[in-house]
């Protein structure tokens, strides 16, 4: 897979920006000639690991470091070869990978590939270990969280709760409910939360406009239809005290205590009363965080990063370069980045035909403030 690293491009914004503060500049960190990247985690190291679900495109690995320029599978090409019969101790289709404060780099499989059912044992979290780059936990999600519709996207984690730590996980199913899965990653055991919930599902209705045209599933041959994604991006604030998120199929922005999240004896009626609705973000993939307390959120629509902050949102940036935003991390050196990958110009949405323009890119902006690392 062949990769470049480029320099720093100023290019000229447009939009809404905060009033008190210039826009950053827009610096391209690598690009991707071959499979489609979807999530980006810059360890507090500064490595960098990205990953290809398999959607279509046949990556020949699934998760990936970045490093002298190139891409290679991590942490092996052996665990990167999917097996569905040792589903369990394979990659599968990896939808996201994200650092944590104990330097561990923790994969979100799907064991879904294509969005499928998930496969037996599929969907999982793996646990590397940076400083070996050796598999140190697998928690396989069962089938009490893991529904034949579910499809698990991001996740963020709290290492101070309970013995090893909580994560919290979004179901972005395209075919069922939305919900919240939060792990004890001590035990492994998983409960589902505010699954079919208003604020985990899709906004009824909900038509996004990008480069002038509604986005709508169109196969070849077949009738425009809605594309309905639940619950997607995931961010938690800097005490670890609040868990943000939102559906693709949205505007919104949602929290809720992760107390509460967490406390099996409440129901999702008495949770749900503790939702609140953050306002109008813009249509989202991603989400994040940094440890001064903001939250960020790509906006597909509008070529845009926007920002929440003092209860209320901005715009970062935005550039005609930022093609479909759809992982956000936050690195030690104060930048925080994203991948650019077209998503939107897939084949399912042009009548079978795929609109996508090589390279896909890797960008950041500079935010002066660091990642949020629970611990």
């Amino acid at each position: 897979m062949k990769i470049l690293l480029l320099a720093t491009l100023m290019v000229a914004p447009f939009g809404a920006m905060a009033a008190d503060a210039p826009a950053p500049v827009v610096e391209r960190v690598a690009t991707f000639h071959g499979p489609m990247p979807t999530g980006v985690s810059v360890a507090p190291s500064g490595r960098i690991f990205v990953n290809f679900p398999q959607w279509g495109d046949k990556p020949a690995f699934t998760v990936g470091e970045l490093k002298d320029g190139k891409v290679a599978a991590y942490p092996s090409q052996a665990l990167n070869d999917a097996d569905p019969a040792h589903a369990t101790a394979t990659l599968i289709s990896v939808q996201s990978v994200v650092a944590d404060a104990a330097n561990r780099l923790w994969i979100l499989d799907t064991g879904a590939p294509g969005f499928a059912a998930p496969i037996p044992g599929g969907a999982k979290l793996v646990a590397v270990d940076l400083a070996t780059d050796k598999v140190v936990k697998t928690i396989v999600l069962d089938q009490n969280v893991v529904l034949p519709t579910t499809y698990v996207n991001d996740v963020r984690f709290d290492l101070r709760v309970g013995k090893a730590g909580v994560a919290y996980i979004t179901d972005s199913s395209i075919k069922g409910p939305g919900g919240l899965i939060v792990v004890d990653l001590d035990s492994g055991h998983a409960i589902r939360r505010l699954s079919g919930h208003p604020s985990t599902s899709p906004d009824k209705g909900f038509v996004p406009v990008i480069e002038g045209k509604p986005l709508m599933s169109r196969p070849a041959g077949g009738k425009p239809t809605p594309w309905l994604v639940a619950s997607d991006g995931i961010a938690i604030s800097a005490d670890g005290s609040t868990l943000y998120y939102c559906a693709l199929s949205s505007r919104h922005l949602f929290s809720v205590p992760t107390a509460l999240l967490r406390d099996e004896t409440i129901p999702d009626a008495e949770l749900a009363r503790s939702i609140v609705d953050l306002g109008m973000k813009g249509a989202s993939d991603g989400l994040a965080e940094d440890d001064a307390g903001r939250i960020y959120g790509g906006d597909y629509e509008h070529n845009a990063i926007r920002r929440y902050a003092g209860g209320k949102w901005d715009t970062l940036v935005t550039d005609p370069r930022i093609l479909w935003p759809d992982t956000l991390s936050v690195g030690t050196d104060g930048y925080l980045y994203f991948t650019a990958n077209q998503l939107y110009r897939q084949a399912g949405f042009h009548e079978g035909k795929d609109e996508r323009k090589q390279p896909y890119e890797l960008l950041r902006v500079k935010i002066g403030a660091g990642p949020v690392l629970l611990k």
